[in-house]
């Protein structure tokens, strides 16, 4: 449904412009809900904000200011009960990059970094660019949900050389909320194997099962505090992720001074911009977040009813997060992304997470568009 204060039906026109996500497909009719980079404009308040910025003329280097880290903190209790100290705050240029600087910080080269797929891609790589092995506990799907191996990644975890284990929370690309006893078992492998864990939160405030809430893992396993990093983002929420503006939090001293040292002479600061935008999403974004929840659910039962009834798809509920992951091994397409390519519909490649045979689907996008694709796909697959 969409809201009378928000109007996401009618999104800007993205075409022939900067867009990564539709320059891909530029001058083909190719619908692109592949990257997630939402079709929505940004919040009017953070609009507001950045109008502002923009009229003071000014726009030399900067720093994160009191009212800015008054507003990080004030979210996080607000929204989640977690109340962290400024000190523990380290910000940065993007999410992927904190993924990157947590395997340079933790252990050495050689050492194993274990994650779960599916996957987000930078999971994948983020290991490799840093000297380190990438090991892959394997998800398992069971009736309407992506679970766990816990037996498979304790076996894993017996490699003496595993330092970190990278979080997806919640899950990219399975949309999962990791329930608290799920939290609670990566934690005792985490203690038992002297783990750091390092917690992606970025879709956390993007919870579409109304039935669910998201707990920050360290809020679940405040003894492993120390050994913790928790990634977070304004940018998939408030669809701002092209001003780069991430932070990091790191209550462990000397786990932080490491992650801080690695940034030495390779990170930039955060641009003035990102920095404004974050603040005025984190106090003034509600209304806007609310109101996109609401779509993205009302687009979400959208994708599930419509993926079933295409002969040989199948996918899980979507729990968070505004992306659908479509498994096509039935149906036989040996590349199911270049199949629905073909048929006007630019969908991200399971290949990518680890998956082949898999697609991933952003519906963060107008219904008129979302219609128009699934409505491709169905007749590419009965044609």
């Amino acid at each position: 449904m969409n809201s009378p204060a928000f109007d996401f039906d009618s999104a800007p026109d993205r075409r022939h412009g900067d867009s990564l996500k539709w320059n891909r497909y530029d001058n083909r009719d190719i619908l692109p809900l592949w990257v997630a980079d939402m079709d929505f404009a940004a919040p009017p308040a953070v609009l507001s904000a950045l109008h502002d910025r923009i009229n003071h003329g000014v726009l030399g280097y900067s720093q994160p200011w009191p009212s800015l880290t008054e507003a990080v903190l004030e979210y996080l209790e607000r929204n989640y009960r977690w109340t962290i100290r400024e000190n523990w705050l380290v910000w940065l240029p993007g999410l992927v990059s904190g993924l990157n600087l947590a395997c340079r910080a933790v252990g050495r080269g050689g050492d194993a970094v274990c994650t779960a797929a599916p996957i987000y891609p930078p999971f994948l790589t983020a290991p490799t660019h840093s000297g380190r092995r990438t090991l892959q506990v394997p998800l398992v799907r069971e009736g309407s949900r992506w679970n766990w191996d816990f037996d498979a990644m304790e076996m894993m975890l017996r490699d003496s050389s595993v330092r970190l284990l990278l979080l997806c929370h919640p899950h990219n690309p399975a949309g999962r909320v990791w329930r608290d006893e799920e939290l609670g078992r990566i934690a005792e492998l985490a203690t038992r194997y002297d783990l750091v864990v390092c917690s992606d939160e970025i879709h956390c405030d993007l919870i579409l099962d109304t039935t669910l809430d998201h707990h920050p893992f360290v809020t679940v396993a405040p003894a492993l505090a120390e050994r913790s990093i928790t990634l977070m983002a304004p940018s998939k929420t408030f669809n701002i992720p092209g001003l780069g503006c991430a932070f990091a939090i790191i209550p462990g001293a000397k786990l932080r001074h490491a992650f801080k040292a690695t940034m030495q002479g390779i990170m930039p600061h955060v641009n003035t911009l990102g920095l404004v935008a974050c603040e005025a999403a984190l106090r003034n974004g509600a209304p806007w977040r609310q109101a996109l929840l609401d779509y993205l659910r009302g687009n979400a039962q959208r994708v599930e009813a419509a993926v079933a009834g295409m002969p040989g798809l199948c996918m899980t509920p979507v729990e968070a997060t505004y992306l659908a992951w479509i498994d096509c091994r039935e149906r036989g397409l040996e590349r199911p992304a270049e199949f629905f390519e073909a048929a006007g519909v630019g969908l991200s490649d399971g290949t990518d997470f680890g998956a082949p045979g898999f697609v991933r689907l952003n519906f963060g996008c107008p219904r008129h568009t979302l219609d128009t694709a699934l409505a491709r796909m169905a007749q590419a697959l009965t044609a």
